[in-house]
């Protein structure tokens, strides 16, 4: 019998929140209707967390001093997540959010088990704004995360435009890439899906993007947001004719639901039409990946 991992997806609208307790019952409404639809691993975009800044008044409105503003907010967010993986037995993978590392801060997306063990991945690699303007730094570490039902790496929005990292997680043994993304215009949302896209043509494996969609005029970090959910495979044999196993409407709020065959990723691998995994190697110019350790979370 094939191993199916069932992904929900995103497509979640940033908005002012009145209170905490308003946080709180959002995220709970949200993962408790993906738990009851089947999923087994919700992924919410890269800085979804955001929207906590709603709650800081005029200071969500200086760019670089809601990084520090926002730090005090995020433990009992942590916690709700961890407490709503374990009590509804799934993985959930938080919403990302900017997180101190000293005297800098790190876009951190974070990771939570059935157990309510927890994990972190940090984007490695920065866009021009939050290099430029907003002072969030490139991150350190990449895992592999061994969970109850797939093996899943996170190469968070513009980290999965590049090769190497999915590569690395692909190499380490992952089934699934998940995407977080945040983008404001269409062609940052095309860029992330094309990236998804050939990271799973690549690796013969899934990659899946979750984006966050709406307006939060009180942020300048994250006040337009556009884009659309999708779970894809390599068009080969086993998978889809144009590989796309689940896509949401553009900007439409809520939950992108994926039921994927992991197996069909080792028998792709061995039997597909090419070999895109296999002959990476083969080729001369192929850099070596950099190590990809596999952390379990479970």
């Amino acid at each position: 019998m094939s191993r199916t991992a069932r992904l929900a997806l995103a497509q979640y609208p940033i908005e002012a929140l009145a209170s905490i307790d308003a946080y709180r019952a959002k995220i709970t409404a949200w993962c408790e209707e993906a738990a009851r639809d089947g999923a087994e691993i919700l992924v919410f975009p890269e800085y979804a967390a955001m929207e906590l800044t709603s709650l800081l008044g005029a200071g969500a409105a200086d760019l670089r001093g809601s990084l520090g503003a926002l730090q005090p907010l995020l433990p009992e967010a942590q916690a709700l997540h961890a407490d709503l993986a374990r009590r509804l037995g799934v993985v959930i993978v938080m919403g990302s959010a900017p997180e101190a590392r000293g005297d800098r801060f790190v876009n951190a997306a974070r990771l939570y088990a059935p157990s309510g063990a927890g994990a972190v991945q940090e984007k490695r690699v920065m866009t021009r704004f939050e290099d430029e303007q907003w002072g969030v730094s490139p991150g350190e570490g990449l895992s592999v995360f061994d969970t109850p039902f797939a093996r899943i790496g996170v190469c968070i929005c513009f980290d999965v435009e590049f090769p190497m990292m999915a590569r690395a997680l692909a190499e380490a043994g992952a089934e699934i890439i998940l995407a977080p993304s945040c983008t404001e215009t269409l062609r940052g949302a095309w860029r992330v899906r094309i990236g998804a896209q050939a990271r799973a043509l690549e690796n013969q494996c899934y990659a899946a993007v979750a984006p966050l969609v709406g307006e939060a005029p009180w942020s300048p970090a994250v006040d337009v947001n556009v884009g659309w959910a999708g779970a894809y495979g390599p068009p080969d044999r086993g998978f889809a004719e144009d590989g796309i196993a689940a896509l949401g409407a553009f900007n439409a709020p809520g939950w992108i639901h994926a039921a994927l065959d992991v197996d069909a990723i080792a028998h792709v691998r061995e039997q597909g039409a090419v070999f895109n995994f296999a002959r990476w190697r083969d080729q001369p110019h192929a850099p070596h990946p950099i190590a990809a350790p596999i952390a379990t979370l479970r």
